[in-house]
């Protein structure tokens, strides 16, 4: 079977659309199919990432200045994140994708919608598509939205009949290294816990320079002298060199790593989480890492109130109220065990890892193999 995915990253849109395509790739080719990709060359595309897993890939050309002027915007500013008119890029799409005739067409782009994927369907046996939002019309055989909270009837009038939807955390498309720490990072929390680790991750990019903030926001904060920070960072994160300059003059030992392919001994070695109320979340929950969430988008808010609500994870809200609640909140967690032992047992009934083979059990299903 061949499989074909359109997504993008960029300094804009971030790194998470890819990762977890990436992510559904693997697991993939891991069962002998065959896969390929289709991306824009933004800024941050992360087109060498892909490349070096052994995939092929498509770069589409960059967008100009002009492109960027669209006249469709109905789906508000995330048309802009194309960088060119939809009916351009599935022409793109098309030429990229004529070759090779895939059987499946994975589409995880939030610019994207009915109208593009039915210009498409010609070009691949079927569609997938991988959503958040549940705020348009698809055209398409499978849909995944893999937040908490979602149920298939959100999509009820924004998919055809006969479309299967598979909906909530326990189809997160995670690498299996999540699943393979997940006993011994449970196992650890189940021990008295105390927080000596801090991991610090805010995704791939962090345009808006959040990680900064929160360090900013841990100097006024009360904690153990011999407590430890580790930062995430991805490669094309802007904010890098500045971040690495404030760990430096921290007042406990703290440092900046980029581009981990350790994440998941990371978070299982980490006593407690700031990161971002994205994708990783399911990361997170997966090895039972509590966490203080900061929403980046406002396509997070609903998914982040949503953990708050089973306990699942502490939510910040905003990045403006980090100064405001960080230290209130980490006194708390700092203090009170329970409060950690609480979060871990909640955030780790939510997804167990698993949700990459399952999906691709279901892509099998359809094709009739």
């Amino acid at each position: 079977m061949k499989v074909a995915f359109r997504t993008d990253a960029s300094v804009q849109i971030g790194t998470g659309h890819v990762m977890r395509c990436l992510t559904l790739a693997d697991e993939l080719t891991r069962q002998g199919h065959q896969c390929g990709f289709v991306c824009r060359e933004h800024e941050g595309h992360l087109g060498d990432l892909i490349a070096s897993k052994g995939y092929g890939l498509t770069l589409l050309p960059p967008h100009s200045d002009n492109e960027l002027v669209l006249k469709d915007r109905g789906s508000d500013n995330y048309a802009l994140w194309l960088g060119v008119p939809w009916q351009e890029d599935a022409r793109q799409t098309l030429g990229a994708l004529k070759a090779w005739k895939p059987d499946w067409l994975v589409v995880d782009h939030y610019a994207l919608d009915a109208k593009w994927e039915r210009a498409l369907a010609d070009a691949a046996g079927k569609i997938m598509v991988i959503d958040d939002l549940a705020n348009r019309p698809h055209e398409c055989a499978l849909l995944l939205d893999q937040n908490l909270g979602r149920q298939a009837e959100d999509y009820c009038y924004l998919v055809p009949e006969c479309c299967q939807v598979l909906a909530g955390p326990r189809y997160a498309l995670l690498r299996p290294e999540f699943r393979e720490w997940r006993e011994v990072s449970l196992s650890r929390r189940a021990r008295q816990p105390r927080l000596q680790r801090l991991l610090i991750n805010l995704g791939g990019v962090d345009k808006d320079n959040v990680t900064g903030q929160v360090l900013d926001a841990l100097i006024t904060c009360d904690l153990p002298a011999d407590l430890q920070i580790s930062v995430v960072m991805g490669a094309s994160a802007p904010w890098r060199e500045s971040v690495a300059a404030q760990a430096r003059v921290m007042p406990w030992s703290t440092e900046v790593v980029v581009n981990v392919s350790d994440m998941a001994r990371r978070m299982t070695e980490a006593d407690l989480a700031i990161g971002a109320a994205g994708s990783t979340s399911w990361e997170r929950c997966c090895l039972g890492l509590p966490t203080l969430m900061v929403v980046l988008a406002d396509n997070q808010e609903a998914s982040a109130k949503a953990m708050q609500k089973i306990d699942a994870a502490n939510c910040i809200g905003q990045a403006a109220a980090l100064r405001e609640e960080l230290p209130t909140k980490l006194e708390i967690l700092s203090t009170s065990p329970l409060t950690l032992k609480s979060m871990t047992v909640s955030s780790a009934a939510i997804c167990d890892g698993s949700g990459a083979p399952h999906v691709a059990k279901i892509f099998l299903n359809i094709m009739g193999e």
